[in-house]
């Protein structure tokens, strides 16, 4: 008892540490997702400006976002789906991620090693919203870009398999593969869906401590899809 108490953590830690970084991926996408505007409110950003001769000139205006607000990270996925998927976490209410701008960005992350000490899991969802801004364009255009970019990131990781999804969202995808870190093999899986001007990030990791057995690629698989559902639905209830 005194070994599996030192072993699995370490190993864990490791795995979380290696599974964190796909997440980071949406950190950046936008120099514009740091802050609001005027579009948020008032579902337009139209102005104008005087010229030098008098005369004025209005910029396009960029169509209503659909996502004015985010919901609360760490309770984007039910409590549940978070029992069925990490059982025994650590925190059943999640670790925050700390974000500079929370109306825009934000995450949280659940982990633990099962009812029996050797079942690693870890589960990480992120939200990013993007504002409508006059120079970046408006916060959906902004959201298909990074679904994009993010997509192709993880799709050109050695050994990926990327799965379009139907649901949930207006666009989504499944990327599955293995990583090994500290001679452990880890199943792992990261859905990306957008929903409008929201993109929506979740990652999903298993494996078997000390020799134990890992949990199936389709286990893993549609955990991850079903906690990207639940985020997906907290979205849409946040913004009613």
């Amino acid at each position: 008892m005194e070994r599996r108490r030192r072993t699995a953590p370490r190993l864990a830690g490791g795995l979380l540490a290696c599974a964190v970084v796909p997440a980071m991926l949406l950190t950046g996408c936008s120099s514009g997702s740091g802050g609001s505007d005027a579009s948020d409110s008032s579902g337009s950003a139209s102005t104008t400006s005087a010229g030098a001769s008098g005369s004025t000139s209005a910029e396009p205006t960029l169509a209503a976002v659909k996502y004015a607000t985010l919901p609360d990270s760490c309770k984007a996925v039910t409590a549940s789906t978070v029992a069925a998927l990490v059982p025994k976490a650590k925190s059943a209410r999640g670790t925050a991620a700390k974000s500079s701008d929370p109306g825009t960005r934000g995450g949280c992350s659940w982990t633990g090693n099962g009812s029996d000490g050797y079942q690693y899991r870890w589960l990480s969802v992120t939200l990013q919203r993007f504002p409508s801004d006059p120079q970046l364009g408006s916060g959906e255009k902004q959201a298909q870009n990074s679904y994009t970019q993010q997509a192709g990131a993880l799709g050109r990781v050695k050994g990926a398999t990327t799965s379009p999804l139907t649901v949930p969202g207006d666009q989504a995808v499944s990327v599955a593969g293995l990583t090994t870190v500290a001679k452990v093999t880890s199943q792992n899986d990261t859905v990306i869906a957008r929903s409008g001007n929201v993109v929506v990030l979740v990652e999903y990791s298993g494996a078997g401590l000390v020799g134990k057995k890992n949990p199936s690629a389709r286990t893993i698989i549609s955990g991850a899809q079903h906690a990207a559902e639940n985020a997906v639905a907290a979205l849409a209830a946040a913004n009613t």
